[in-house]
């Protein structure tokens, strides 16, 4: 019976981990292609990268890097980095790049 009870348990958690990330990505998504859309930039890719605890001076947090993929002037290729902690942008950052032409 308690067994039964822990298992439930479990799968609730393990639900709502995976549902929480699945918010972090859609929010992910739409600052990463806010940016783009800001720089004039070709957004081309997302991919979630890897998680971290980083301290700050507010604790410890859980941070999520996501690479991105984009282009300039649409015959090249850069990738950068967004940096996500909960559901707050932390940071974006992309390589030097060609402006797009105007």
């Amino acid at each position: 019976m308690i067994t039964d009870l822990l298992t439930i348990l479990l799968v609730i958690f393990v639900a709502l981990l995976f549902w929480q990330q699945r918010r972090q990505s859609e929010q992910a998504h739409r600052h990463i292609h806010r940016y783009c859309q800001r720089m004039e930039l070709q957004l081309l890719s997302i991919a979630r990268g890897r998680h971290a605890m980083i301290k700050t001076e507010h604790g410890w947090r859980w941070v999520t890097h996501y690479w991105f993929e984009f282009s300039a002037t649409g015959h090249d290729h850069y990738t950068g980095q967004a940096q996500l902690s909960g559901l707050k942008l932390k940071a974006i950052e992309t390589p030097v790049h060609a402006m797009p032409s105007q």
